[in-house]
């Protein structure tokens, strides 16, 4: 009699992912995405990070034939990329930091923020929240398996530790603080941003011009 063999637990299908945490499965991050496959509720072939590679690896774990999804995962394979912000058009709203699932921007509110490249998972989560769309991706050279893995390694430790940092910070939050926040008016937020973009005008207004 053959032995069974027991199905991959979503932590061992969660390895094989590539941590970008970017939503693009419409799962909210890598592991909710694994756990989906776990229970066999979700489709081999909805990490467009992970292309080609990714969907035969699932695959193997799952025991599923990779083939049908073959053609349209080319078509949709997202390569590696990272977001770089212009920086001189940036007003410091704070709202590509507060999106980023790994801490990978640093700034301070009326600060200009910029892009940690090394921490960068390319996920573009922090694009649709500036209020200037001043943020680009960039596309990186293809990099090798054994990078690759050490890379998601890497960004699981860090969504991870932004996790943490979240509920802890959460926690010990004063409750008027956080009420505050909530009642913040949309008004109030406009007039900020009408503010910051003055600012950055007037800044470049006296830039002198450069042939």
């Amino acid at each position: 009699m053959q032995k069974k063999i027991p199905a991959p637990t979503a932590k061992q299908i969660d390895a094989v992912l590539p941590q970008t945490q970017c939503g693009l499965c419409n799962y909210q991050g890598c592991m909710p995405y694994a756990e989906a496959l776990a229970k066999n509720e979700a489709e081999i072939n909805l990490c467009p990070p992970g292309g080609i590679e990714g969907l035969f690896a699932i695959a193997k774990l799952l025991n599923k034939d990779a083939s049908p999804f073959v053609p349209a995962m080319e078509q949709k394979t997202k390569s590696p990329s990272i977001a770089v912000i212009r920086e001189a058009e940036c007003i410091g709203c704070t709202k590509c930091i507060q999106a980023c699932p790994v801490d990978a921007i640093l700034g301070t509110a009326k600060q200009m923020h910029t892009v940690i490249s090394a921490e960068c998972t390319g996920c573009e989560l922090c694009i649709a929240p500036c209020p200037v769309d001043c943020i680009d991706m960039m596309v990186l050279p293809q990099i090798d398996h054994p990078t690759k893995t050490q890379r998601a390694k890497q960004y699981r430790h860090r969504y991870h530790a932004r996790e943490l940092r979240l509920q802890q910070q959460k926690q010990t939050q004063p409750m008027a603080t956080r009420t505050n926040e909530k009642t913040t008016s949309a008004e109030d937020k406009k007039a900020y941003i009408t503010a910051a973009l003055s600012r950055t005008k007037a800044k470049q207004a006296k830039k002198p011009y450069s042939f």
